[in-house]
Protein backbone atom coordinates (compact mmCIF):
# COMPACT_ATOMS: atom_id res chain seq x y z
CA UNK A 1 0.00 0.00 0.00
CA UNK A 2 1.49 3.23 -0.63
CA UNK A 3 0.77 6.82 0.56
CA UNK A 4 -1.37 7.21 -3.11
CA UNK A 5 -3.34 4.55 -1.92
CA UNK A 6 -4.20 5.80 1.54
CA UNK A 7 -4.85 8.94 -0.29
CA UNK A 8 -7.39 7.59 -2.52
CA UNK A 9 -9.33 5.50 -0.15
CA UNK A 10 -9.92 8.56 2.44
CA UNK A 11 -8.61 11.82 3.31
CA UNK A 12 -6.84 12.16 6.29
CA UNK A 13 -6.71 15.35 8.02
CA UNK A 14 -4.62 14.84 11.18
CA UNK A 15 -2.44 11.23 10.06
CA UNK A 16 0.31 10.69 7.45
CA UNK A 17 0.71 7.05 6.69
CA UNK A 18 3.93 5.34 4.54
CA UNK A 19 4.37 2.09 4.20
CA UNK A 20 7.87 1.04 3.53
CA UNK A 21 8.97 -3.08 2.41
CA UNK A 22 6.65 -4.11 5.03
CA UNK A 23 6.86 -1.43 7.88
CA UNK A 24 3.42 1.04 7.97
CA UNK A 25 4.15 4.46 9.80
CA UNK A 26 1.06 6.40 11.40
CA UNK A 27 2.28 9.87 12.16
CA UNK A 28 -0.16 11.86 14.27
CA UNK A 29 -0.04 15.41 13.06
CA UNK A 30 -2.11 17.56 14.68
CA UNK A 31 0.91 19.84 16.45
CA UNK A 32 -0.66 22.64 17.12
CA UNK A 33 -2.65 20.84 19.77
CA UNK A 34 0.09 18.86 20.57
CA UNK A 35 -1.68 15.71 19.18
CA UNK A 36 -4.35 15.69 21.49
CA UNK A 37 -7.27 12.99 21.01
CA UNK A 38 -10.25 14.76 19.84
CA UNK A 39 -13.09 12.83 17.84
CA UNK A 40 -12.51 13.33 14.92
CA UNK A 41 -8.75 12.02 14.83
CA UNK A 42 -9.51 9.23 17.17
CA UNK A 43 -12.16 7.97 14.15
CA UNK A 44 -9.14 8.50 11.68
CA UNK A 45 -6.71 6.53 13.63
CA UNK A 46 -9.59 3.65 13.82
CA UNK A 47 -10.17 3.89 10.26
CA UNK A 48 -6.33 4.17 9.59
CA UNK A 49 -6.08 0.39 11.51
CA UNK A 50 -9.21 -0.99 9.91
CA UNK A 51 -6.85 -0.09 6.66
CA UNK A 52 -3.87 -1.61 7.60
CA UNK A 53 -5.11 -4.12 8.83
CA UNK A 54 -6.38 -5.29 5.73
CA UNK A 55 -3.68 -4.45 3.58
CA UNK A 56 -1.35 -7.96 3.61
CA UNK A 57 1.67 -6.17 3.00
CA UNK A 58 2.32 -4.57 6.25
CA UNK A 59 3.86 -6.50 8.77
CA UNK A 60 4.40 -3.84 11.25
CA UNK A 61 2.97 -0.87 12.59
CA UNK A 62 4.74 2.22 13.69
CA UNK A 63 3.19 5.01 15.25
CA UNK A 64 4.55 8.27 16.05
CA UNK A 65 3.75 12.17 16.50
CA UNK A 66 4.64 15.23 14.91
CA UNK A 67 6.44 17.97 16.50
CA UNK A 68 7.31 17.97 20.12
CA UNK A 69 4.78 15.23 21.55
CA UNK A 70 3.82 11.54 20.64
CA UNK A 71 0.46 12.14 21.48
CA UNK A 72 -0.28 15.30 24.63
CA UNK A 73 -3.48 13.61 25.65
CA UNK A 74 -7.16 13.29 25.33
CA UNK A 75 -8.65 17.00 24.05
CA UNK A 76 -9.18 18.35 27.33
CA UNK A 77 -11.56 20.75 25.57
CA UNK A 78 -14.01 17.78 24.92
CA UNK A 79 -13.54 16.41 27.84
CA UNK A 80 -14.90 19.56 29.78
CA UNK A 81 -18.01 19.46 28.16
CA UNK A 82 -18.48 15.97 29.97
CA UNK A 83 -21.52 16.02 32.19
CA UNK A 84 -23.21 13.09 33.44
CA UNK A 85 -22.07 9.88 34.21
CA UNK A 86 -23.71 8.36 30.92
CA UNK A 87 -21.52 10.45 28.61
CA UNK A 88 -18.57 10.23 30.46
CA UNK A 89 -19.29 6.09 30.29
CA UNK A 90 -19.36 6.89 26.18
CA UNK A 91 -16.65 8.57 26.04
CA UNK A 92 -14.31 5.82 28.03
CA UNK A 93 -15.85 3.36 25.82
CA UNK A 94 -14.92 4.89 22.42
CA UNK A 95 -11.84 5.55 23.61
CA UNK A 96 -11.17 2.16 24.63
CA UNK A 97 -12.50 0.16 21.41
CA UNK A 98 -9.87 2.25 19.69
CA UNK A 99 -6.79 1.06 21.65
CA UNK A 100 -8.48 -2.41 21.98
CA UNK A 101 -8.76 -2.02 18.11
CA UNK A 102 -4.68 -1.07 18.01
CA UNK A 103 -4.11 -4.27 20.73
CA UNK A 104 -5.64 -6.46 18.50
CA UNK A 105 -3.37 -5.82 15.55
CA UNK A 106 -1.82 -9.25 14.11
CA UNK A 107 1.57 -7.75 13.43
CA UNK A 108 3.95 -5.97 16.22
CA UNK A 109 2.95 -3.03 16.47
CA UNK A 110 5.64 -0.46 17.96
CA UNK A 111 4.92 3.82 19.81
CA UNK A 112 7.82 5.27 18.44
CA UNK A 113 7.17 7.95 22.01
CA UNK A 114 9.21 11.23 20.50
CA UNK A 115 7.75 13.51 23.20
CA UNK A 116 5.19 13.80 25.15
CA UNK A 117 2.86 11.23 25.68
CA UNK A 118 0.43 11.73 29.23
CA UNK A 119 -2.91 10.66 29.67
CA UNK A 120 -4.99 9.23 26.13
CA UNK A 121 -0.95 8.90 24.28
CA UNK A 122 0.55 7.00 27.01
CA UNK A 123 -3.02 5.02 26.80
CA UNK A 124 -2.43 4.56 23.04
CA UNK A 125 1.39 4.00 23.68
CA UNK A 126 0.01 1.01 26.31
CA UNK A 127 -1.44 -0.49 23.86
CA UNK A 128 0.90 -0.86 21.14
CA UNK A 129 3.53 -4.25 21.56
CA UNK A 130 6.63 -2.30 22.69
CA UNK A 131 7.57 1.09 23.25
CA UNK A 132 10.50 3.07 21.74
CA UNK A 133 10.96 6.60 24.24
CA UNK A 134 13.21 9.49 22.77
CA UNK A 135 15.60 10.73 25.19
CA UNK A 136 13.86 14.02 26.23
CA UNK A 137 10.18 12.08 25.89
CA UNK A 138 7.82 12.64 29.00
CA UNK A 139 4.94 9.89 30.04
CA UNK A 140 2.75 9.94 32.13
CA UNK A 141 -1.01 9.51 33.43
CA UNK A 142 -2.36 13.21 35.06
CA UNK A 143 -6.23 12.25 34.59
CA UNK A 144 -6.50 12.86 38.47
CA UNK A 145 -5.20 16.47 38.13
CA UNK A 146 -8.44 17.15 36.47
CA UNK A 147 -10.89 15.27 38.44
CA UNK A 148 -10.82 12.60 36.27
CA UNK A 149 -9.20 8.73 36.36
CA UNK A 150 -7.68 7.32 33.10
CA UNK A 151 -10.43 6.01 30.58
CA UNK A 152 -9.16 4.81 27.66
CA UNK A 153 -7.43 1.74 29.26
CA UNK A 154 -4.52 2.76 31.24
CA UNK A 155 -5.99 1.93 34.86
CA UNK A 156 -5.88 -1.93 33.44
CA UNK A 157 -2.83 -2.27 31.05
CA UNK A 158 -0.23 0.04 33.16
CA UNK A 159 -0.66 -2.39 36.19
CA UNK A 160 -0.40 -5.31 33.84
CA UNK A 161 2.75 -3.89 32.26
CA UNK A 162 4.77 -2.67 35.16
CA UNK A 163 2.97 -4.12 38.70
CA UNK A 164 0.40 -2.25 40.79
CA UNK A 165 2.27 -0.49 43.07
CA UNK A 166 4.57 1.01 40.14
CA UNK A 167 1.12 1.94 38.38
CA UNK A 168 -0.60 3.00 41.25
CA UNK A 169 2.60 5.67 42.25
CA UNK A 170 1.79 7.01 38.56
CA UNK A 171 -2.04 7.19 38.64
CA UNK A 172 -2.42 8.61 41.74
CA UNK A 173 0.57 11.23 41.90
CA UNK A 174 -0.57 11.64 38.39
CA UNK A 175 3.18 12.63 37.82
CA UNK A 176 5.51 12.38 34.44
CA UNK A 177 8.33 10.29 34.39
CA UNK A 178 11.58 10.71 31.82
CA UNK A 179 12.69 7.93 29.56
CA UNK A 180 15.45 6.62 31.82
CA UNK A 181 12.53 6.07 34.37
CA UNK A 182 10.26 4.82 32.25
CA UNK A 183 12.78 1.90 31.18
CA UNK A 184 13.49 1.50 34.64
CA UNK A 185 10.11 0.83 35.35
CA UNK A 186 9.63 -1.58 32.43
CA UNK A 187 6.87 1.26 30.78
CA UNK A 188 9.38 1.19 27.68
CA UNK A 189 11.05 -1.05 25.84
CA UNK A 190 14.07 1.29 25.03
CA UNK A 191 15.65 4.32 25.16
CA UNK A 192 16.86 6.34 22.10
CA UNK A 193 18.09 9.72 20.55
CA UNK A 194 16.02 9.22 17.43
CA UNK A 195 13.21 7.06 18.70
CA UNK A 196 11.21 6.88 14.99
CA UNK A 197 14.34 5.76 13.20
CA UNK A 198 15.14 2.67 16.49
CA UNK A 199 11.04 1.89 16.27
CA UNK A 200 11.42 1.42 12.73
CA UNK A 201 14.70 -0.56 13.06
CA UNK A 202 12.98 -3.01 15.77
CA UNK A 203 9.83 -3.38 13.20
CA UNK A 204 12.45 -4.44 10.66
CA UNK A 205 13.57 -6.97 13.29
CA UNK A 206 10.32 -8.58 13.45
CA UNK A 207 9.56 -8.93 9.76
CA UNK A 208 12.32 -11.88 9.84
CA UNK A 209 9.89 -14.30 11.41
CA UNK A 210 6.77 -16.06 10.33
CA UNK A 211 3.82 -13.45 10.45
CA UNK A 212 1.40 -16.30 11.38
CA UNK A 213 3.64 -16.96 14.70
CA UNK A 214 3.66 -13.28 15.21
CA UNK A 215 0.64 -12.84 15.45
CA UNK A 216 -0.66 -16.03 17.35
CA UNK A 217 2.39 -15.53 19.61
CA UNK A 218 0.85 -12.31 20.48
CA UNK A 219 -2.78 -13.93 21.29
CA UNK A 220 -1.04 -16.66 23.29
CA UNK A 221 0.63 -13.90 25.84
CA UNK A 222 -2.39 -11.43 25.55
CA UNK A 223 -5.35 -14.15 26.25
CA UNK A 224 -2.61 -15.82 28.75
CA UNK A 225 -2.58 -12.39 30.68
CA UNK A 226 -6.13 -12.95 31.68
CA UNK A 227 -6.59 -16.84 33.02
CA UNK A 228 -4.60 -19.07 35.36
CA UNK A 229 -1.09 -20.37 34.10
CA UNK A 230 -2.37 -24.05 33.58
CA UNK A 231 -5.45 -22.48 31.54
CA UNK A 232 -2.44 -20.16 29.77
CA UNK A 233 -0.45 -23.40 29.25
CA UNK A 234 -3.30 -24.61 27.17
CA UNK A 235 -3.89 -21.79 24.99
CA UNK A 236 -0.27 -22.25 24.23
CA UNK A 237 -0.32 -25.77 23.54
CA UNK A 238 -3.50 -25.03 21.39
CA UNK A 239 -1.34 -22.15 19.26
CA UNK A 240 1.43 -24.30 19.18
CA UNK A 241 -0.42 -26.48 17.67
CA UNK A 242 -1.80 -24.26 15.00
CA UNK A 243 1.71 -23.31 13.77
CA UNK A 244 2.75 -26.59 13.62
CA UNK A 245 0.90 -27.29 10.54
CA UNK A 246 1.48 -23.98 8.46
CA UNK A 247 3.62 -23.54 5.31
CA UNK A 248 5.82 -21.03 7.36
CA UNK A 249 6.66 -23.81 10.16
CA UNK A 250 7.40 -26.21 7.31
CA UNK A 251 9.88 -22.75 5.47
CA UNK A 252 11.19 -21.87 9.13
CA UNK A 253 12.31 -25.54 10.05
CA UNK A 254 13.48 -26.12 6.39
CA UNK A 255 15.52 -22.95 6.28
CA UNK A 256 17.60 -23.81 9.50
CA UNK A 257 18.34 -27.41 8.55
CA UNK A 258 19.60 -25.91 5.25
CA UNK A 259 21.54 -22.99 7.47
CA UNK A 260 19.47 -20.29 4.69
CA UNK A 261 17.60 -17.55 5.52
CA UNK A 262 13.58 -18.78 5.83
CA UNK A 263 11.24 -17.22 2.93
CA UNK A 264 7.74 -16.71 4.80
CA UNK A 265 4.24 -16.38 3.00
CA UNK A 266 2.47 -15.73 5.78
CA UNK A 267 0.14 -19.06 5.51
Amino acid sequence: MTDADHDDAIEFEYLGITVDDGVAVVTIDRPDALNALNGELMFELATALDLLEGDLSVRALVITGAGRAFVAGADVANLAQLDDPFAGREASLTGQDLMNSLAALPFPTIAAINGFALGGGLELALACDLRVAATGAKLGLPEVGLGLIPGYGGTQRLPRLIGLGRALDLILTGRHVGAEEAMALGLVNRVADDALAEAVALARVTLRNGPVAIGLAKEAVTRGCDVTLPQGLEIEADLFGMTASTEDMKEGTAAFLEKRAPDFNGR
